[in-house]
């Protein structure tokens, strides 16, 4: 009947299905909280094998917990009524019902430091963050990787809050006894220069904040996004970027008067994957 959370989930799946048709449209897909340890993982590095997404944004913690399983490790899932207190005694790290080892970070922090130490040093002042991450990339052999995918299928990953994460925790560290940074500006004007040269720009956006206003904002060069859908448990009345209806960004020239948007209310990690379903299905 196109009403209510079902409505808004088919007009959803029509618009992410036209950004997957339309050669001209360079697709963003912006992740914000526990994606990849809440299971998405296979779903996100599809879609770039597929080249369906062009570019992701993310935050930093996504990032880890794909090279976390990358690198051999896993996510589990609490018992009902596990205490934190015990978690902590026994070696993991709860992320609501999801509980990492800490020595499966041990060894996520023995590759990264390895890795960093590889590269020239010459490189290890000058690069963007997505240089940085797709670097990463080639030395990974796990296909389920979100970021190996991403640097097999020439996809670059931008994370503004990369430094909010245990790989940024790690560059830190890193820094203190060796020369290291990394060029966030220079990742604005990579991602400037892309997005000038394209025709449309859409978005898929997994929550709020920092991800989703970065994808945004990188828009305004074009006059905002042509094409956009999120989806997000954040309510409207708190002013919070999370639950800002995508109707907003009009004014701020994030989104065209023309464009097609749709906000779907729900938890990204049940919906997504039924998006995605929706939208394929749609362009079969």
């Amino acid at each position: 009947m196109g009403v209510l959370g079902a409505g808004r989930m088919g007009r959803a799946a029509a618009i992410t299905a036209r950004m997957f048709e339309d050669q001209d449209c360079f697709t963003y897909l912006s992740l914000s909280g526990p994606m990849v340890p809440g299971g998405l993982r296979l779903v996100i590095s599809h879609l770039v094998r597929d080249g369906l997404i062009d570019a992701i944004v993310t935050s930093g913690a996504n990032i880890v917990h794909d090279l976390i399983e990358a690198y051999g490790g896993r996510h589990y899932r609490v018992p009902a009524g596990q205490d934190d207190a015990e978690l902590r005694s026994a070696g993991m790290g709860r992320i609501a019902d999801i509980f990492v080892r800490n020595e499966d970070f041990e060894a996520f922090e023995k590759r990264i430091y390895s890795f960093m130490g590889g590269l020239p040093e010459s490189e290890r002042t000058t690069l963007a963050p997505s240089e940085f991450l797709s670097e990463l990339g080639s030395t990974l052999t796990d296909d389920s990787s979100i970021v190996r995918q991403a640097y097999l299928n020439n996809v670059p990953i931008f994370s503004p809050g990369l430094m909010d994460s245990m790989l940024g925790f790690h560059m830190f560290t890193f820094s203190t006894t060796n020369r290291f940074s990394l060029d966030f500006v220079k990742d604005l004007r990579i991602l400037g220069s892309i997005v000038t040269e394209t025709k449309k720009t859409g978005a898929i956006m997994l929550g709020g904040g920092l991800t989703k206003h970065f994808t945004m904002g990188s828009t305004i060069l074009k006059g905002g996004l042509d094409m956009a859908v999120q989806i997000t448990l954040d309510r409207p009345e708190g002013g919070s970027l999370g639950g800002a209806p995508l109707v907003e960004g009009v004014s701020w020239q994030k989104v065209q008067e023309t464009a097609r948007f749709e906000t779907v209310i729900g938890d990204a990690t049940i919906l997504f994957p039924f998006l995605i379903l929706g939208a394929i299905d749609r362009s079969d």
